[in-house]
């Protein structure tokens, strides 16, 4: 089937009213600007001919009903469909929570949005003709009735039984939580290990079972592609955090069923009162990320003390930057061995005997057609 079309992904929008943005000196976004830098990118986006626009997730501040209010009255006037997923921001943090909206209430807010047939805060739409999206909720609450990140049995019943019926689709899954690991270990490392799906491992054997190679991820605030086993987890930065990030995306099919991904990223470069967004953006990420560097340090595998960690954390101000940009290339000559070592195994693979480094922000990935599963 021949496919030509684009949509543009836009993740972490974090969505804050004035009346509801909360000031917090140490938070690594700008929340404050949410409201100008979104309408900075859906005027661009709405110049363009898209065909559909994904948002996977951290629609609003901390799911107030105000800001969700506004964010989905101004989805229904672009000129082009878009489809959502819930953030760990977007719905309650535990079963004690009342300021954000309750989970019976984000599907009806966002019924133009993906939700039209179900009240699940998962569904499918085919988009195109050949074309559907499989929009999974990563959010739920543990027995505890703390909120964590993974699929619950019910959902991947359901995607099972959804993934049966189209196989002869081209199938996009959107998620909020890392399917993939975009840093070193992050499964396994306490900072990293939050932004990843709780079972991601069971979520990955069904897509691979079904030859499903595309998910578009959120949640961590940076730009990168992994890629593992045929499947691809794009992750889009957030929207309020440096580098102010989102995607364009040009699909098309060629004469041998491939099916060609050409991925282009842009950033806002400039907002009402910040006319340089990407310096300024930039070095206050710096500023803030020393307090996150030192807690990063003293957590393992490095478990420095306290005093040591406060001594080295300077040094890594511009650390999460570079990571958050997409294609890091890292260098801490002043740092002692082996935490250098460490600090520069995060950056993209530059030597000629690696593997060739996946573009986090310009890139164009090519799909094998499916395999004959009879």
């Amino acid at each position: 089937m021949a496919l030509d079309f684009r949509f543009a992904v836009l993740s972490d929008l974090h969505v804050g009213l004035p009346h509801t943005v909360q000031n917090n000196p140490y938070r690594l976004h700008l929340v404050e600007l949410s409201i100008p830098a979104l309408e900075n990118v859906l005027s661009h986006l709405s110049q363009l001919d898209l065909d559909f626009l994904l948002v996977p997730g951290d629609l609003t501040q901390d799911g107030e009903p105000d800001n969700h209010a506004w964010l989905a009255h101004r989805l229904a006037a672009l000129p082009f469909p878009a489809y959502v997923v819930p953030g760990n921001h977007d719905l309650p943090k535990s079963r004690t929570d009342n300021d954000a909206i309750d989970w019976q209430a984000f599907p009806t807010l966002y019924r133009q949005f993906g939700y039209e047939t179900t009240d699940q805060l998962y569904y499918t739409r085919e988009l195109l003709p050949g074309v559907r999206l499989v929009a999974l909720n990563s959010i739920g609450l543990n027995p505890a009735g703390q909120q964590i990140g993974a699929l619950d049995q019910a959902q991947l019943a359901w995607l099972k039984s959804t993934l049966d019926t189209c196989r002869d689709e081209l199938v996009m899954v959107m998620v909020h939580h890392n399917v993939l690991e975009h840093i070193p270990n992050q499964t396994h490392h306490p900072v990293g290990r939050r932004y990843m799906l709780g079972n991601a491992p069971e979520l990955r054997q069904i897509l691979q079972g079904a030859q499903v190679q595309l998910v578009f991820t959120g949640h961590l605030h940076v730009q990168d592609i992994a890629h593992q086993q045929e499947i691809y987890d794009i992750t889009t930065g957030s929207l309020v955090s440096y580098p102010h990030p989102y995607r364009i995306i040009q699909v098309h099919r060629d004469g041998q069923d491939r099916t060609h991904l050409q991925i282009e990223s842009q950033r806002i470069e400039a907002v009402p009162g910040w006319p340089n967004l990407q310096e300024a953006s930039r070095e206050l990420m710096g500023d803030r990320s020393v307090i996150f560097m030192n807690h990063f340090l003293t957590q393992p595998p490095l478990n420095l003390p306290q005093e040591t960690a406060q001594t080295l954390a300077p040094h890594l101000r511009y650390f999460w930057a570079t990571i958050a940009n997409g294609d890091p290339v890292l260098s801490f000559p002043d740092l002692p061995q082996p935490i250098r070592q460490h600090f520069e195994s995060f950056s993209a693979p530059i030597h000629p005997e690696e593997p060739p480094c996946l573009r986090d922000n310009q890139m164009t990935l090519v799909l094998e057609p499916k395999r004959s599963l009879v």
